[in-house]
C-alpha cells in the first residue's frame, strides 16, 4: 500500500502507475471501473462490499470519501492499494476536503480505465438529482440504496422521478430471491393470478418493488398488509383464478412454500451480504427494464424506460453562500477621508 497525505491528483495517477509496475499487472484484465461515494464512517463497510463485487469482476476500486466541504483549504489523501487487502483489483480510496470535495471529478477522470464501463455505487444516502454530481453522470450503471434514505419510500419516488435507463437500486436486488421462488412456484401450473397481498412494514422499500413488481408483470394492483411485528417483507400471498393460494413466508434465513393441494415445503431464504448484491448489479451493464417497470407500477410514474439513457451534468453548489462582512458601525469615534481620485478630486 502507498499512503499519500495532501497530496495532488498527478501525484495520484504516478504512484498508481508505479504501483501497478511493482506489482507485475496484477488487474490487467479489469472489467470496468467501480466508483464508491461513501460516508467516511461507512468506508470500511463499502471496502469489505466492493472486495467481494471485484472477486467475481475484475475493476478499478475508485473510493471518494467527501469530507468537510466548507473547509477554506482543500486537501487530498490517498491510499493505492493493488492486489492487496482490497482483492484482484487496483484500489484508490481517495479523502477529499474542501471545495476539492465538490470537484471529486477533477481527481476520478484521470483515474479511469480507458475503453471499460464505469458504474458509480452511492453507499450513503441517494442524491436528489443525479444529475448534480458529475460521477453520476460520467458512469454508464448508477447504483443507489434506498433503505439508506431518512424517508425509504420518498426515495424510490425521487429515483423515479430522476431516473434514466442504467439507473437501479440495491433494494430492488433483495428482492432477486423472492421473485425467483414466485415465479417459480408457476413453472408447473398456467393458473392466472387475480390477487397479491404482501406484508411488511410500510416503509420497506423492498416490499414496494415486490409489489410494483407483482402489478407490473400480472397486471393485478396488490395489497400491503402492514405489519410492526417484523423490520422486513415478512410473507407473499397470491390467490389464482382457479381458487389455489400460493403464500411464501419467511421465518428467519428460510422461506415456507405453501399451495393448495401440495405438502408445506421449506426453502432457502437468506439475506445475502452487500458484496453479493452489489456482485449482482455489475453481472449487467446494460438497462434493466424489468426494473423500470416494478419502479413505474410502484410510483405511478410511467415512460421511465423511453427517457434518454445520456445524461447531461447540471451544476449545483450543496454549499450555503457565505454572509457578507458586516458594515462598521455608523458613529464611529475615528474619521473617514472621503476617497480622492488620482487628479485629486473627491469622488
Amino acid at each position: 500500500m502507498i499512503g499519500l497525505w495532501d497530496t495532488t491528483g498527478n501525484e495520484v495517477v504516478k504512484a498508481l502507475a508505479a504501483e501497478r509496475r511493482s506489482a507485475g499487472g496484477v488487474a490487467s484484465g479489469m472489467a470496468l471501473t467501480l466508483i464508491v461515494v461513501v460516508d467516511e464512517k461507512r468506508v470500511r463497510e463499502a471496502e469489505a462490499a466492493a472486495t467481494i463485487a471485484a472477486a467475481a469482476h475484475p475493476c478499478r476500486l475508485l473510493v471518494v470519501v467527501r469530507s468537510d466541504v466548507e473547509r477554506e483549504q482543500s486537501r487530498l489523501d490517498a491510499e493505492i492499494v493493488v492486489g492487496g487487502r482490497l482483492g484482484p483489483c487496483e484500489a484508490v480510496v481517495m479523502r477529499m476536503y474542501g471545495r476539492l470535495a465538490l470537484h471529486a471529478e477533477s481527481v476520478v477522470m484521470p483515474l479511469l480505465v480507458p475503453d471499460v464501463p464505469v458504474v458509480t455505487w452511492w453507499h450513503s444516502e441517494p442524491p436528489s438529482q443525479i444529475a448534480n454530481d458529475f460521477l453520476g453522470v460520467v458512469a454508464d450503471r448508477r447504483i443507489t440504496d434506498a433503505a439508506q434514505a431518512i424517508n425509504p419510500i420518498d426515495a424510490l419516488r425521487q429515483r423515479a422521478q430522476d431516473y434514466a435507463p442504467g439507473d437501479t437500486d440495491l433494494a430492488w436486488t433483495r428482492i432477486t430471491p423472492w421473485r425467483t421462488l414466485v415465479a417459480g412456484a408457476f413453472d408447473t401450473t398456467a393458473a392466472r393470478v387475480t390477487d397479491a397481498t404482501v406484508v411488511a412494514p410500510k416503509a420497506d422499500p423492498t416490499a414496494a418493488l415486490m409489489i410494483g413488481w407483482l402489478a407490473a408483470r400480472l397486471g393485478i394492483k396488490p395489497r400491503l398488509q402492514e405489519t410492526t411485528e417484523h423490520a422486513r417483507m415478512r410473507s407473499v400471498e397470491l390467490l389464482c383464478a382457479n381458487g389455489d393460494h400460493v403464500v411464501l413466508t419467511r421465518e428467519n434465513n428460510m422461506a415456507t412454500f405453501e399451495r393448495t393441494g401440495q405438502a408445506e415445503r421449506q426453502l432457502p431464504l437468506t439475506r445475502r451480504p452487500l458484496g453479493d448484491e452489489l456482485a449482482e448489479e455489475l453481472r449487467r451493464l446494460d438497462a434493466d427494464q424489468v426494473y423500470a417497470e416494478a419502479l413505474s407500477a410502484t410510483t405511478g410514474l410511467g415512460g421511465l424506460d423511453l427517457r434518454p439513457a445520456q445524461r447531461v451534468h447540471i451544476w449545483k453548489d450543496p454549499t450555503p453562500p457565505r454572509r457578507p462582512a458586516a458594515p462598521a458601525a455608523s458613529g464611529s469615534s475615528k474619521s473617514h477621508a472621503p476617497a480622492t481620485a488620482p487628479g485629486g478630486s473627491a469622488k
